[in-house]
């Protein structure tokens, strides 16, 4: 399970959400079998959604995010419900690309960066919530950062790390996003650049061992910060058979029996967790007589 947790500083200026996403991710990797670059991109991805599902205020409120640069990792759709529960996958699993002059993973150029990322909000209205911004990295924190900024006007800083092994395997994944809330005083904003100006890297500290509280603490230095609470978190798809089952129903009878007429049975494959369900003749037959 991951560790969410929600903060506050004492005076009431900023806002955090926090992550331990190693085991989202790993559980990402093991279900789409990716490469450590898309492994580091759909991570980063269900890294941010699963923050920004948490702050969702409707326990029915559920958020989607989607990226496409035009890269060759294809676009990445990750969504995710009021507790951060996430679940995602990406267009293109495996995708093979040097890695950058420092040694890094090179996240935009597997996302690509001529294209957009969409919000979309559920918030229990007739309709959902959209917003979309053209992609300023691909490398995501940026973009999301980007996303607050643009089409909330709330400042904020994101940052997302994904560590993969050599083996393909997660060794760490995290994140937070941090931002002030109205009527920040300018002395707290100036302090806390000062602060983000040596902040070193999130999966560097989560490979030293430090936990999401401690690394909060560490970015938020000379601030009281306040735990308001913590959450366990999980890759969890909510499909089902009887959901697949209710979208060959929506299928107009004709085009359905047409499209099943030659085929021994229909199989429907999950793209978020990749479990098939399959519906014999017979199957078929009853859904088209109801």
């Amino acid at each position: 399970m991951g560790k969410l947790i929600r903060c506050i500083t004492s005076e009431g200026a900023i806002m955090v959400s926090a992550v331990d996403s190693t085991d989202i991710v790993a559980k990402a990797e093991e279900i789409h079998k990716t490469s450590a670059v898309t492994t580091a991109a759909l991570g980063r991805m269900l890294t941010a959604a699963a923050m920004m599902g948490n702050m969702l205020k409707g326990e029915k409120n559920t958020i989607s995010l989607k990226i496409d640069g035009n890269g060759p990792a294809g676009a990445i759709t990750v969504s995710a419900d009021y507790h951060g529960n996430v679940r995602g996958y990406v267009q293109n699993p495996v995708v093979e690309i040097p890695l950058k002059q420092n040694g890094k993973l090179d996240v935009s150029a597997a996302v690509g960066t001529n294209g957009s990322l969409f919000v979309t909000k559920d918030l229990g209205l007739k309709e959902p919530y959209n917003a979309f911004i053209p992609i300023v990295s691909g490398e995501i924190a940026e973009d999301i950062t980007s996303y607050y900024a643009t089409s909330e006007q709330i400042p904020t800083v994101c940052a997302l790390g994904v560590l993969v092994n050599p083996d393909l395997t997660v060794r760490k994944a995290g994140g937070y996003i941090l931002q002030l809330l109205p009527f920040t005083e300018e002395e707290i904003i100036v302090k806390l650049e000062e602060n983000l100006k040596n902040v070193r890297p999130l999966t560097a500290l989560m490979d030293e061992g430090m936990d999401i509280e401690e690394i909060v603490k560490d970015v938020l230095k000379g601030f009281d910060v306040e735990v308001i609470y913590t959450e366990e978190v999980a890759y969890k798809c909510k499909c089902s058979r009887e959901k697949v089952e209710a979208t060959l129903k929506s299928i107009n009878k004709e085009e359905l029996a047409e499209m099943t007429a030659d085929l021994p049975e229909v199989s429907v494959c999950c793209d978020f967790c990749n479990t098939t369900y399959s519906f014999s003749k017979k199957d078929i037959e009853k859904i088209l007589k109801n």
